[in-house]
């Protein structure tokens, strides 16, 4: 869409990283979106393109065969894969995403052989597994538990709505291992590889999105983990996951954006054709309105989502902005989506047509790396630092 209001000025490198990835998509990945739609699944097929395009193992460091990609190049990546299918945001957070980069960032030299290797060539997918019944963005409600046992450690607990659980080759698990401190020093992350005895897949669901996108619930029963499945040290899990996080909420900012982006672009072909009462949807005030809120929208959601990116760059501290930026554009994509079915009409609300598609899987974001609900918390705490609130 070439329009000035929505552009957001950016360097030479960050403008020939949208170039190619934007590229990419339209000459390799527009097949690939109608046959995810058709089989219900990612197809292994898939890893294989992107790899070998360079969209495999993105933010890994270039000695372990990654593209050694920082945070603001990884999300403009995203965002462009977004515009197409939601589904090729989830095959790029498999080999680059918070299991990936905290073994990255937190793990031993045989963790980092061992795994970044398989990611950055595709072989491997990775999982985040902290959501339980009773505890996910509430850590205090965490009941999977790891007991020393020897030298290593014996794993007991469930977690669920885990992406990609079911196919997963190591799975970063949040296990308590002091019950008194928890959050505050007793929670430790474990590397879990499929296969591992103890450790099955349970149930897999599908969502509303497309049906390619599914959640898994993950039990482990007597699951022995050997020493050397810590990731950073033991009791740190907590901020090896919030680290992790706060990532996972700018990557799916972008995303949102992206997806809006596209949605607008379709919301404004369709008007320009579709006629009603003689006259075309293009010249009807209330549709006129609609493009336009949709228009400011995508400006401001991309403004603070790139502002933000740019002090991470620099390495500043955000406070909040992450959460800020997850809770805006996670429901700005959704006033967005909702404006382009209502444009569309009928064939807005039917199955096969993008847009439709786009309602669905847009729905999640306002749920994932932490609701709504949860950004507003962290939010006010960060605004009332210092002020003592009871419940």
């Amino acid at each position: 869409m070439e329009t000035n209001a929505l552009d957001v000025e950016l360097d030479e490198e960050l403008q020939a990283m949208r170039h190619a990835v934007r590229t990419f998509v339209r000459k390799e990945l527009e097949p690939w979106a109608r046959e995810i739609d058709r089989q219900g699944e990612i197809p292994e097929e898939l890893f294989d393109v992107m790899q070998k395009n360079g969209y495999c193992g993105m933010r890994l460091p270039t000695e372990y065969g990654g593209a050694g990609l920082g945070l603001f190049q990884y999300c403009i990546a995203l965002e462009e894969f977004s515009r197409l299918h939601r589904a090729f945001t989830i095959a790029a957070n498999y080999s680059s995403g918070m299991t990936p980069m905290a073994i990255s960032r937190h793990g031993t030299a045989m963790q980092k052989e061992k795994y970044l290797r398989g990611f950055a060539a595709g072989k491997l997918k990775s999982g985040f597994a902290l959501t339980e019944p009773e505890g996910g963005s509430d850590p205090a409600g965490m009941r999977t538990r790891a007991e020393r046992r020897g030298e290593g450690w014996v794993l007991n607990g469930r977690k669920h709505f885990i992406s990609g659980g079911h196919v997963a080759d190591v799975i970063m698990v949040m296990a308590i291992t002091d019950a008194e401190k928890r959050a505050r020093g007793g929670i430790t992350a474990f590397l879990v590889e499929r296969g591992t005895p103890g450790f099955a897949v349970t149930r897999v669901d599908t969502t509303i999105a497309t049906d390619a996108i599914k959640l898994a619930e993950l039990t482990f029963e007597d699951c022995y983990l050997p020493p050397e499945a810590v990731v950073g040290e033991v009791g740190q899990g907590f901020k090896v996951a919030m680290r992790s996080l706060n990532d996972g909420r700018m990557s799916v900012s972008c995303s949102c954006v992206g997806a809006a982006e596209s949605l607008l672009e379709m919301a404004i072909e369709h008007v320009k054709v579709r006629k009603t009462f003689g006259k075309l949807l293009a010249e009807r005030q209330a549709i006129q309105w609609m493009l336009a809120d949709s228009a400011m929208d995508i400006a401001a959601a991309r403004a603070l989502a790139y502002d933000t990116l740019r002090r991470i760059q620099a390495g500043k501290d955000i406070g909040s902005a992450g959460s800020m930026c997850k809770l805006f554009c996670s429901e700005m994509v959704g006033r967005v989506v909702d404006r382009a079915v209502q444009i569309h009409g009928g064939m807005g609300v039917i199955r096969g047509f993008p847009v439709e598609r786009f309602y669905r899987d847009v729905r999640h974001y306002r749920v994932g790396e932490g609701a709504s609900e949860i950004q507003r918390i962290v939010i006010a705490r960060d605004l009332l630092r210092g002020v003592k609130i009871t419940d």
